[in-house]
């Protein structure tokens, strides 16, 4: 078996490797941090791998402090009350632990700590993001413990706005947490389900990346090699969750992936996001169901690029057609299911969903340039499982 363990520059500084999470201290104090905000989830705040990072940073001398108030799709409340509990606790820095939602808090609050504007101002529009107070910002450090959203290394933060139900991207480059450890150690627990919903996830970011029409080679590399991981370790940590070889790689792959998507992503996130604002569904498991039939919408601008990915991967058939039905025999394999219908998702509301779609960032890069009702179809052929 091979064993993962290597020091990384790019895109930020990245320790992978089992157990490296005992350098997290050592990683505070080189930051500067005396007193870090260790971020986290509710369901994550109660289990001892949480209880034993707050140990050794007190051990090594240092004074963290615990903030678990957020949902599972994090929301501006939840980013405020982080902001209160930093500046009201005197930290003076950010440990972003968990899966994607807790990232995406972690680096909104240390975003907001030293900004005199509300959040929603820096919502990834225009040029907003040149309002930001980069002085004020506190510096983060992230241990993600669910292979899918990438957002250790990601430049933004979904956040969503509960008032007007919708999903906003929150974008700053300075974002980008400046220390990354990736310790396959710290997904052994998640539970088959999650680490097929997050896993699938990571595939979208990967293949959607890729057959975004923008050009940037590099992230067309990433993204290939991203892909070649989720066929050839997922199914493996998904059927063992004690494969430590398979939960490095696809902790490598999600990583991967949120590089690759800074080429773009497309509509299996921009129908995702407004899903999981209306439905506070689960991110990753409707980009996994959205992903076939977004596939075979995009079919006449995707095709020369599925076949080559075909052939790279290894697959028995080759082409569209091959492709497509590894994606369906993938989700099958791991339990995911084929409608939005099985997640108590109508169509009543396409209307809206549509209108959503189409003015979401995530639909500039697709391949085709969607109308609403091209939104609004493939929305209704993934509820009824239209393929």
């Amino acid at each position: 078996m091979q064993v993962l363990s290597a020091n990384w520059n790019y895109p930020t500084n990245i320790k992978a490797g089992a157990g490296r999470v005992k350098e997290l201290p050592g990683l505070c104090r080189e930051m500067g941090m005396q007193s870090p905000l260790l971020i986290t989830d509710p369901g994550l705040a109660e289990l001892p791998m949480i209880d034993q990072a707050v140990h050794d940073l007190k051990t090594a001398g240092l004074s963290p402090g615990l903030y678990c108030a957020i949902k599972a799709n994090p929301t501006g409340e939840n980013v405020d009350a982080g902001v209160c509990f930093y500046r009201d606790n005197g930290h003076d820095g950010v440990i972003g632990f968990g899966g994607g939602s807790a990232l995406d808090a972690a680096k909104a609050v240390a975003l907001m700590v030293g900004q005199d504007r509300p959040l929603w101002d820096f919502e990834d529009i225009g040029d907003n993001w040149s309002r930001v107070n980069v002085a004020g910002m506190a510096p983060v450090i992230a241990l993600p413990t669910t292979a899918g959203t990438g957002s250790e290394v990601g430049r933004a933060a979904v956040i969503t706005d509960p008032e007007n139900h919708i999903k906003k991207i929150i974008f700053h480059p300075a974002m980008l947490p400046a220390q990354v450890i990736l310790d396959p150690e710290l997904t052994v627990g998640l539970p088959a389900a999650l680490t097929a919903a997050t896993g699938m996830d990571a595939l979208s970011h990967n293949l959607e990346a890729l057959c975004s029409p923008f050009y940037h080679p590099m992230a067309d590399g990433i993204a290939i090699e991203g892909i070649h991981l989720v066929h050839r370790y997922l199914p493996r940590a998904v059927a063992d969750g004690s494969d430590m070889e398979a939960r490095s790689q696809m902790l490598v792959c999600s990583t991967m992936g949120a590089a690759a998507f800074q080429k773009g992503l497309g509509a299996m996130h921009a129908l995702a996001h407004p899903l999981g604002a209306l439905y506070d569904a689960h991110h990753g498991t409707l980009n996994a169901i959205l992903m076939p039939y977004v596939l075979k919408a995009n079919r006449s601008a995707i095709e020369e690029k599925m076949t080559r990915l075909t052939r790279y991967l290894g697959l028995t058939e080759t082409g569209f057609e091959g492709f497509l039905a590894w994606v369906i025999e993938l989700r099958d394999q791991l339990g995911i299911p084929n409608t939005l219908a099985e997640l108590d998702i109508d169509d009543n509301d396409s209307e809206t969903v549509s209108k959503m779609a189409v003015a979401d960032p995530s639909a500039g890069g697709n391949p085709i340039a969607f109308s609403r009702r091209d939104y609004q179809r493939l929305f209704q052929d993934a509820v009824a499982g239209k393929l």
